[in-house]
């Protein structure tokens, strides 16, 4: 917790971490039992927090766990964001290398977020979870689209979707892998299979 700056900023402090600490709790519980199955109550034992904080931070248990996805989902695109942005400042400019290290970045943190991915692919969620999650996967394409370069061509549009297809369902192998090396084999696969479409050198 940060040392007291101001009230506002002791203020933030303190919501931040009691946030984080609802969202760990939240975390253990949802990968343990599914969304339909898991209690306010357990959640905030586990937190050693109150139903009251819980409701004023989030809301209720659909609002926790569509903010425990949207949690996850950040760190996925800021893990490949940064790697990519790395790449560039060591002097990186191909566009499939720097994609293939965004794809890389996001399948290495799939294997660490194994509980999460292995959660929010059941496809099991709250109301309103499936659109949400769909308008994301929109998003995904798009930045995947600008980090090829790809134009509005429908063979560009089909490659970036196929491409990020391929990058979802290889992240959901590493999750379900049994040990980092059977999860190392898939990322490797990926890589490889990747470069053998080679996106930026399709038939006009």
């Amino acid at each position: 917790m940060a040392r007291r700056g101001g009230s506002g900023s002791w203020q933030w402090s303190r919501t931040a971490e009691t946030r984080e600490v609802l969202l760990n709790a939240a975390r253990e519980v949802f990968c343990a039992k599914g969304f339909a199955e898991a209690g306010i109550a357990e959640v905030v034992e586990r937190a050693n927090s109150s139903v009251g904080s819980l409701y004023h931070h989030f809301g209720g248990k659909a609002e926790l766990f569509l903010a425990l996805w949207e949690q996850h989902q950040d760190a996925h695109e800021d893990g490949a964001t940064s790697a990519v942005a790395r790449a560039r400042e060591a002097g990186e400019q191909d566009p499939l290398e720097l994609f293939i290290v965004g794809t890389r970045a996001f399948l290495e943190s799939s294997w660490r977020r194994a509980d999460l991915v292995r959660l929010f692919m059941d496809g099991s969620g709250p109301p309103g979870f499936d659109t949400v999650r769909r308008a994301r996967g929109r998003r995904w394409l798009r930045q995947n689209s600008l980090l090829l370069g790809a134009g509005s061509a429908p063979v560009e549009r089909l490659t970036v979707g196929v491409l990020t297809t391929i990058i979802g369902e290889a992240g959901r192998e590493v999750a379900t892998s049994a040990n980092k090396r059977e999860a190392n084999k898939i990322i490797n696969a990926t890589d490889a299979l990747i470069r053998r479409l080679d996106p930026l050198n399709l038939p006009d």
